[in-house]
């Protein structure tokens, strides 16, 4: 984070807080007790064991949190959390599904989001296959989106992309049409 900030100053850093990245949620919370340097933002996915807990430290430490949903029984949680209106934005997140069920989940999640009243800005991305048809839907409903290898390794044809700048490229090139 330091040498980021040197780096790149003014720009807003963002961390996981996945827990995938460690064993278990006492791990991970005691992991994030530890940072140092603090993000500015850091990504907690509501349907993983620990996460008020978790939002709960972020706020003493005065991290941002970005929500991640992934699925409405997530977004009803986020929705009846405490830390909701604590957020600063929220990450609807979009399995790999196949292209005909791109649509329904991230639906499904923004209609809870309407219903909890937190006005909060939205971020709409898929991973594999649902990542081309998560920015064309984003583009669809006015929402930001992000792209890059973490979420997908193909280009909207389904080839192998050459490069994150490849992949912003197309975005763009989607986003335009």
């Amino acid at each position: 984070m330091r040498a980021f900030r040197t780096e790149l100053p003014g720009v807003t850093l963002g961390a996981t807080t996945g827990a995938w990245a460690v064993d278990g949620a006492d791990e991970r919370l005691a992991q994030i007790r530890g940072w140092q340097e603090l993000p500015d933002l850091a990504s907690v996915n509501w349907h993983e064991d620990g996460t008020e807990e978790l939002a709960a430290h972020l706020n003493e430490r005065n991290v941002g949190i970005e929500a991640g949903l992934w699925t409405v029984d997530a977004a009803e949680g986020w929705a009846s959390s405490p830390h909701a209106a604590e957020c600063r934005r929220i990450l609807v997140e979009v399995p790999d599904l196949p292209d005909d069920r791109v649509r329904a989940t991230p639906e499904n999640i923004l209609a809870v989001i309407a219903e909890s009243g937190h006005d909060l800005p939205i971020l709409l991305h898929g991973e594999e296959r649902s990542a081309w048809p998560a920015v064309r839907l984003a583009r669809e409903l006015g929402l930001d989106t992000r792209i890059g290898l973490e979420d997908t390794l193909t280009r909207p044809d389904g080839t192998v992309t050459a490069s994150n700048a490849e992949l912003v490229a197309l975005c763009r090139d989607v986003w335009r049409s």
